[in-house]
């Protein structure tokens, strides 16, 4: 056995059982003394790593906490070193290492963005105010049911009933979707409310997997040059070239390859993930196995955040019966092509979001981000040649396939397609929306309803992403048009404030969001998310920016910008400064 160095805390009887019925029996690493026997240990206990988290889990959802005892008792049966398992089990926002007491239950209150407007502060001290235990966090992905809650309970393996409306907050549940427009109707959302979630039946009924088995026959090569006359590019925020990303794998000679579907979205205002997950699971499914067929990988992985377990029930639900059905496992449809996919829960990190950090949640280990390069095409998962997408990008794949040079006579000549924009905030109709993209600002707005009031300011890109004016309504929304603009499409939120939001207060909530959910690791990111919420919190009190505060306030964001390592730090400062340019919040300038 590895030389550990645990605590004299002990598991109880209920915390191994729990471990061991997520760890398979023979899960326990053993490493014995003989150099070929080490280097032969060493490898099992790699490949184990990735069981760290549900096995943390499971302590979570059974026992409501994770102890010292629990805790040991998973480093010793992994061989993980407990300071790690300990860092791993203090980074997400849903575990607690201290004991909860004889509350059976955590009732978590969304304070961003489009909850904050709507109350969420009352509305978690009414909760307190009934006696139950309120953690006030980041954004839950309800956006449209605002203010949101999601209970977290003990004593089962979902932490919240499987029901929609049970973890919906007071507000009124929506419909989330509406017509695309005229010119191409309903793409990515035409199999919401027609198939049934639950049955692959009904989505092979539908036209399911026909997209699969023409890729299938055409091979990887031909499903890339599909993909990249289709013009498709990444929908989780970045806009990189889906099929130049998935050539560098397909031309990689490491093996064994992965892709995953990145359905950890966290950024404030963002819900359109969770309503293709929940609504469409066999298409992520499908989406997921083409992107496999197309690079050569033989492992599939979704990484989903905890705090959606009807999506969550629904991909476990599919891809069960897709491996039934032959669809997934060894040789697919007959194909000879073998692919399978894993389907791992995250606990609450709006890090992980970003590729590399989401590689290393899934290895187990704390989810920093790496340096890059090298990037996960060449060096991911494991080390291996690895492609990460978005759900909304995946899920592209079916439809390109099926319509083929069709898919190009939507949207604009350099943003082809579909679009989903999640719309909340002062709207009348909150709710995830399909149009053609350059869809302008302003229609995309009425087709939601309408505004709310009169509209002060609007955040396009969530808490990441930048506020604009309200006389911005003719910008058509892509990559591009938005670029010109000064401002970005990011991941498609759309969120709408009106002239009675307490601007100083918001930007207060979205400067702490991004000090909270910095991973710390490098010193830019670190220090310059703290040192402006503080600023925030100053201004606060003061009334105004000093012109020293001011600069201070740029000073930090091009530091963040040029030295961060992830994206958080690139972003961070963008509705801050964007704020001060609109006259958001004040300035003695």
């Amino acid at each position: 056995m590895a030389d550990l160095h645990l605590t004299i805390d002990n598991s109880t009887d209920a915390e191994r059982i729990s471990v061991d019925a997520v760890l398979a029996p023979d899960a326990r690493v053993v490493i014995h003394e003989s150099e070929r026997l080490v280097r032969g240990g060493m490898a099992r206990k790699n490949d184990r790593r990735h069981l760290l988290l549900p096995a943390l889990h499971a302590l979570q959802a059974d026992i409501g906490w994770i102890s010292a005892g629990g805790l040991n008792y998973i480093s010793d049966v992994l061989q993980v070193p407990p300071a790690e398992a300990y860092g791993v089990a203090t980074f997400y926002e849903l575990f607690r290492t201290e004991d909860p007491g004889h509350s059976d239950s955590t009732v978590h209150v969304c304070m961003d963005t489009s909850c904050h407007i709507a109350g969420a502060e009352a509305f978690a001290q009414a909760l307190e105010a009934d006696g139950k235990q309120v953690h006030r966090g980041p954004c839950l992905g309800q956006c449209e049911r605002a203010p949101a809650q999601f209970v977290q309970g003990r004593g089962a393996a979902d932490s919240v009933p499987a029901d929609a409306d049970n973890i919906a907050s007071p507000g009124a549940f929506l419909s989330i979707q509406r017509a695309a427009g005229d010119t191409g109707g309903l793409r990515l959302l035409a199999n919401v409310g027609v198939v049934d979630p639950t049955s692959l039946v009904s989505y092979r009924e539908h036209g399911g997997y026909v997209a699969l088995e023409k890729a299938l026959s055409m091979g990887g090569q031909a499903v890339i040059d599909e993909v990249r006359l289709a013009g498709l590019t990444g929908r989780g925020g970045a806009g990189f070239p889906t099929a130049i990303k998935w050539q560098g794998v397909a031309d990689e000679q490491g093996r064994p390859k992965h892709v995953i579907a990145n359905a950890d979205e966290s950024e404030p205002g963002t819900f359109k993930d969770r309503t293709l997950m929940e609504n469409d699971p066999f298409a992520l499914i499908e989406g997921l196995t083409i992107a496999g067929v197309s690079v050569g990988a033989e492992n599939g992985w979704i990484y989903i955040r905890g705090e959606y377990p009807l999506a969550t029930t629904r991909l476990t639900n599919a891809i069960e019966q897709a491996r039934t059905a032959g669809l997934l496992g060894v040789d697919v449809m007959g194909s000879g092509f073998d692919f399978d996919i894993v389907l791992h829960t995250s606990a609450g990190r709006y890090i992980c979001g970003e590729e590399t950090a989401l590689l290393n949640a899934l290895e187990g280990k704390r989810a920093n981000p790496r340096a890059k390069p090298p990037f996960p095409q060449v060096s991911g998962l494991w080390g291996k040649p690895t492609i990460v997408n978005n759900v909304e990008t995946l899920c592209n794949l079916p439809g390109i396939l099926a319509h083929g040079v069709g898919y190009r006579l939507v949207g604009t000549e350099r943003s082809p397609g579909t679009r989903l924009f999640c719309l909340s905030g002062h709207v009348a109709n909150p709710g995830v929306y399909e149009v053609p993209q350059g869809t302008t600002l302003g229609e995309m707005i009425e087709i939601a309803g309408g505004a709310t009031g009169s509209t002060r300011a609007i955040l396009m890109g969530g808490a990441a992403g930048s506020f604009i004016d309200a006389d911005q309504l003719d910008m058509p929304l892509t990559g591009e048009d938005t670029r010109e603009r000064g401002t970005t499409l990011g991941s498609g939120v759309i969120t709408l404030f009106d002239d009675t939001v307490d601007f100083v207060l918001l930007l207060t909530r979205i400067t702490e969001f991004f000090k909270s959910e910095s991973c710390g690791q490098c010193v830019p990111c670190r220090v310059g998310t703290t040192r402006q919420h503080e600023v925030i919190v100053e201004m606060g009190v003061r009334g105004s920016l000093s012109e020293e505060r001011n600069t201070l306030i740029d000073d930090m964001a091009l530091a963040m910008a040029d030295a961060s390592i992830c994206g958080l730090g690139h972003t961070a400062a963008g509705a801050v400064q964007s704020a001060i340019r609109l006259g958001l919040i004040g300035s003695a300038l």
